[in-house]
């Protein structure tokens, strides 16, 4: 029985692992200047988010050097998310790094605000044991070292400290405020200028978009293709229709990548009001993000820009509302009429008996229409959707994989 148990209380372990930055900081008083700016800029949830990640944490002197220079929180975002390599290093890595140097990206390189390669960190490797760092836009000089390993979850997450906060002229450069930002500019940058142009030709749309810069905004732009495709269709919709299915691609709400990944469920859009729903769900099956509006499953492929509170992000299909699209999208087409010619003949010299069952039946009602697939996907798709199904399923796991190591039966 123990080894039984002890296997058990492994598979726990391993399905119930995550990492937490802040708790892991908190730990550490000297890091508690570089924790609380963590969660000021919202890092710390995007960094929780991800896995196989190396956070690169300086301690309250190095940042009391970085505050000195009284940068925007915005500045600050970017210049910590340089400090945040997307692979996993721990100490025994860095000491061994094939051929000596490695070429790192970072979240600052994923928010899609770094120009060329100023999001990358070279590590190299140096004489006496030393292994030092350097942001890649920084003329390849290495300005800081690695002092010590804080924390280390093999593959998952390590937490390092390094000497220094990273110089970059690109992340210290002042950042402009979220109101301040052209969306349709950033958005046709990126491969959505279909829609940017659409947006920007309808001004009530446009402005609904800018007033929510301020206190909050997720986009979620089609890519040229998709929307370039859509376009008769969207040309047809009345203008009301047209202003909802633009608004129905916004959010009123700052949401990360790593947020929409743990927050599954119903999203309201700018386009909601009252009775008009116009909302859709957000998936996620690992990696992939997805959003379902009942008629179309879209897929998240890129960020274009994550710099709170303005999230944007590439999608491969355009958003379609069951508000607009759902009689048109789901009609089906009428079966064909048997002709005169397909009717079986009578046999020969036999006399055709009535049965009962020629009769109609009791329920039957011609004059009602048949039921379109269309509606019963979409009552079954409303079922579906009535509950919130949270994306750690991690529970029931543990349920199924103790009642296979214990022999306990399983009631579904």
């Amino acid at each position: 029985m123990m080894p039984v148990l002890a296997a058990a209380v492994l598979l726990l372990a391993t399905l119930s692992q995550a990492h937490n930055i802040t708790r892991i900081l908190a730990q550490h008083p000297e890091f508690s200047t570089f924790n609380h700016y963590l969660t000021l800029t919202h890092l710390a949830p995007e960094i929780n988010g991800r896995t196989t990640i190396t956070v690169c944490a300086v301690d309250n002197a190095a940042m009391d050097e970085l505050l000195s220079k009284h940068p925007s929180i915005y500045t600050i975002k970017n210049i910590l998310s340089l400090h945040v390599l997307l692979d996993y290093f721990g100490a025994k890595k860095l000491h061994q790094i094939t051929n000596g140097t490695a070429l790192a990206a970072t979240m600052y390189q994923a928010t899609g605000t770094a120009p060329g390669s100023a999001g990358f960190v070279n590590i190299t490797d140096l004489h006496g044991g030393k292994v030092g760092f350097g942001a890649e836009n920084n003329d390849g000089t290495l300005t800081s070292t690695f002092v010590k390993s804080v924390e280390e979850m093999p593959y998952n997450i390590s937490v390092i400290q390094i000497s220094k906060i990273l110089p970059s002229a690109a992340a210290e450069a002042p950042a402009p405020a979220p109101t301040q930002q052209n969306l349709t500019s950033i958005m046709s940058k990126h491969g959505c200028k279909v829609f940017a142009d659409t947006l920007s030709s309808f001004g009530d749309a446009l402005t609904t978009f800018n007033d929510n810069l301020g206190g909050g905004l997720t986009v979620f732009c089609p890519l040229d293709d998709a929307f370039k495709a859509f376009l008769p269709k969207f040309k047809n919709l009345t203008a009301s229709g047209k202003l909802a299915l633009l608004e129905f691609h916004g959010v009123p709400v700052y949401q990360s990548l790593a947020t929409l990944k743990s927050n599954n469920g119903l999203q309201n859009t700018l386009a909601t009001d009252g009775a008009n729903k116009f909302d859709f769900t957000v998936q996620n099956d690992g990696e992939d993000v997805t959003l379902n509006t009942r008629l179309t499953t879209a897929k998240i492929t890129d960020t274009i820009i994550d710099q709170q509170p303005l999230a944007v992000f590439a999608i491969n299909k355009v958003l379609l509302p069951k508000e607009l699209f759902k009689g048109q999208a789901l009609a089906p087409a009428p079966a064909p009429e048997p002709s005169a010619a397909d009717a079986p003949a009578p046999a020969k010299g036999k006399k055709k008996k009535k049965k009962a069952a020629d009769a109609p039946a009791a329920d039957s009602n011609s004059d009602a229409p048949a039921d379109s697939p269309g509606d019963a996907a979409d009552d079954t798709a409303d079922d579906s959707n009535g509950a919130v199904i949270p994306e750690g399923r991690s529970f029931g796991n543990v349920v199924i994989a103790l009642g296979l190591v214990f022999g306990l039966p399983l009631v579904l």
